[in-house]
């Protein structure tokens, strides 16, 4: 066994593990680990590249540990929950209180609203604040919502798939004022992962945990967007990666595939590319096509345009995106994209300006204004064909 091979080795395997994200004690404590394992198999199977063993060896470690924590942590956490033995009065209606929230009579904003003012806890001022309305017309909205539900027996209650999707909508308006959205809607997932045991629901606590992995690399200083493909990955949270990938394996392992777990699924695939260079758009686009199975949504069909389009060039995501309507959001944006990449610059700016004009967010706006003027720039030195 080479003790001087394996001194050198291990600062090198430790500033790879860091760079992908784990804090300096973690790294070394796994390389400690896979260390251990070299000087049992090497000396009778010595691998071809020592550092690449080292490194994959290590990082399981790593996840390994990972896992056994959060098992540990479950545990304990369900032995809290347990009620004390003995009769009692009191039941939990958290559960009930989420059906409610999400009966079919509400609009899917009312019943947002009434979500986290009912089973998230939060005020009226702070929702208002979430939404940048003035706290009357919130006021009136939860009020509304309220006298709707008001005579509804809670056998009446929406379904589990209409809870997901509110908590779905709370997720994504991410965060304003004091109230972090996103966070609040991942707690509550939690809660309705205990609560309801069901697979869907782990896809979509998967999928909210592997999105905001990346969330801390997703806007500059200034508050603008930086997209995927430019994103610093070392800033991506991998134990929230981690604990994503663990959910949506235990999800997809009982085989009754939904929606959210897809969409869990194309996430992890971001997630495991440690450059963008390495994503596997192939599989990527596979899991769009069982996404667009189940859903007919033309928004998939938008976005695996996109995915086709990295998979098998633009030409080919140009004849995808062909067959999707124009007028679902981001249209304008996904077919500039395509046109770039495709080098027809002209009609690249001019499509990134029309989506800029179309939209919803500020930040989107002004990612997409300074898309179309960088391209311009370059468009005087381009003979188009």
């Amino acid at each position: 066994m080479d003790e001087l091979l394996l001194r050198e080795l291990t600062p090198a395997a430790i500033g790879v593990l860091t760079r992908r994200g784990l804090d300096f004690a973690s790294a070394e404590d796994a390389v400690q680990e896979a260390l251990i394992q070299a000087t049992r198999t090497w000396p009778n199977d010595m691998p071809a590249d020592p550092k690449g063993w080292l490194v994959t060896v290590a990082w399981r470690k790593f996840l390994d540990g990972h896992r056994s924590e959060e098992a540990r942590r479950a545990r304990e956490f369900r032995t809290w929950a347990e009620p004390p033995p003995g009769p009692t009065e009191n039941t939990d209606d958290t559960l009930q209180l989420f059906f409610l929230c999400a009966h079919p009579l509400l609009s899917p904003s009312s019943a947002v609203a009434l979500t986290l003012r009912a089973v998230a806890g939060l005020t009226t001022k702070q929702i208002a604040e979430a939404y940048l309305v003035p706290e009357s017309t919130m006021a009136q909205r939860i009020s509304r919502a309220k006298r709707t539900v008001r005579d509804v027996r809670f056998e009446e209650h929406g379904d589990l798939s209409t809870v997901r999707r509110v908590l779905y909508l709370v997720f994504n308006e991410g965060y304003t004022g004091d109230v972090d959205l996103a966070s609040e809607a991942i707690r509550l997932t939690r809660q309705l992962t205990v609560l309801s045991a069901d697979e869907e629901t782990s896809g979509l606590l998967a999928l909210m945990l592997l999105h905001q992995a990346r969330r801390s690399a997703r806007t500059r200083l200034d508050g603008s967007l930086i997209p995927l493909a430019e994103q610093d990955r070392s800033q991506w949270d991998t134990t929230l990666v981690a604990e994503g990938v663990d959910i949506l394996q235990a999800a997809l392992a009982r085989d009754r595939l939904g929606e959210y777990q897809v969409q869990a699924a194309i996430a992890a695939l971001h997630a495991d590319a440690q450059r963008v260079e390495e994503t596997d758009w192939v599989q990527i686009v596979s899991w769009y096509d069982e996404l667009l199975r189940i859903t007919g949504s033309a928004v998939v069909q938008l976005n695996r345009a996109v995915a086709v389009g990295e998979a098998d060039g633009a030409a080919a995501g140009l004849a995808a995106l062909a067959t999707v309507d124009r007028s679902v959001p981001r249209y304008a944006a996904v077919s500039a994209h395509l046109h770039e990449k495709a080098g027809d610059l002209r009609t690249a700016a001019e499509l990134y300006v029309e989506a800029a004009r179309l939209a919803s967010s500020l930040a989107e706006r002004h990612h997409l204004t300074l898309r179309a003027a960088r391209i311009g720039q370059h468009r005087p030195g381009i003979t188009e064909a």
